[in-house]
């Protein structure tokens, strides 16, 4: 590995305010109890999780939660659907909650409006990754009765005869959204009930903001270190972006990878990351380039 003429690490990169308060929140129970259980990975990232298993932090599946019994458990950023809580309830397990603000919100919305949309025979869609925690919890709110809506060929399952609320991912691509919006308003027109069909833009505005200024910050360097958990739906969405703007861009998982990375003595390296990526990873990635 050559010697580089800049590192630079993305001060904008690292948890977005849902994932920092779910850490914290982890951390405080985990300082005073020893240990906790916590309802699948509180962060798609494999280093920081890694961490708070050594602190004590315990991840139990769904399944393992029925079998549970006055225990305590933590609820993830991602949200969790209502059957999750009347399982607590039942075992009698302390839920500590520490669903994003701004996905709780758009439970309850989803929620209201499939009340809403029953009496109506109504249809509620979700765009979103299929299986993804936050769109599980978001189709809980539906009963299950809500409908995925994660490609172009998913818009088939619509009856275009009755009435349709769309909603999205608050984590999904804003362009990619727009694209299904207009694909579905398109067929509503083509029979003639354009009237029949609503949306919301429920996408946060900090993965937005995110994507907005990585795209600057790509640009920027000669080489682009994306910094992400494999598993983060948010870390592969923003490194495409880095790709798209910046082709010699590395999608960076662990320290392990970057001895196989060559770079000229000139270069400028940018390093980034997910709303998922803590920063202490970040710098940990600056601090082995440096040493190198």
């Amino acid at each position: 590995m050559s010697r580089v003429a800049e590192i630079k690490i993305d001060e904008q990169s690292g948890f977005c305010f849902g994932v920092i308060n779910a850490i914290k929140t982890a951390e405080e129970w985990l300082a005073k109890e020893g240990s906790l259980y916590c309802l699948g990975d509180l962060v798609h990232n494999s280093e920081e999780m890694q961490r708070l298993t050594d602190l004590g932090l315990q991840v139990i599946t769904h399944e393992e939660l029925r079998e549970l019994h006055h225990v305590r458990v933590l609820i993830r950023a991602h949200g969790e659907p209502p059957e999750t809580y009347r399982i607590a309830q039942e075992n009698n397990i302390e839920i500590i909650d520490a669903t994003c603000k701004v996905v709780l919100h758009l439970q309850q919305t989803i929620r209201r409006c499939f009340e809403d949309a029953s009496s109506d025979f109504g249809q509620i869609l979700i765009f979103g990754k299929k299986g993804h925690a936050e769109v599980v919890g978001l189709l809980g709110q539906t009963r299950q009765q809500g409908i995925v809506i994660s490609s172009p060929e998913d818009i088939d399952k619509i009856d275009f005869s009755k009435p349709a609320w769309l909603f999205s991912q608050t984590t999904q691509n804003t362009d990619e959204y727009q694209q299904i919006v207009t694909a579905i308003r398109k067929k509503y027109n083509d029979f003639g009930n354009a009237h029949l069909f609503e949306y919301s833009d429920t996408i946060c505005h900090s993965v937005v903001n995110r994507s907005r200024q990585i795209e600057q910050f790509a640009r920027q360097f000669d080489t682009i270190l994306f910094v992400s958990g494999e598993k983060s739906s948010n870390g592969l969405y923003l490194f495409e972006i880095c790709k798209k703007n910046n082709p010699n861009s590395f999608f960076i998982t662990r320290l392990e990878q970057l001895p196989s990375l060559q770079f000229s003595p000139s270069d400028h390296i940018g390093i980034c990351g997910a709303t998922s990526t803590p920063m202490w990873l970040m710098q940990k990635v600056r601090d082995y380039l440096i040493s190198m």
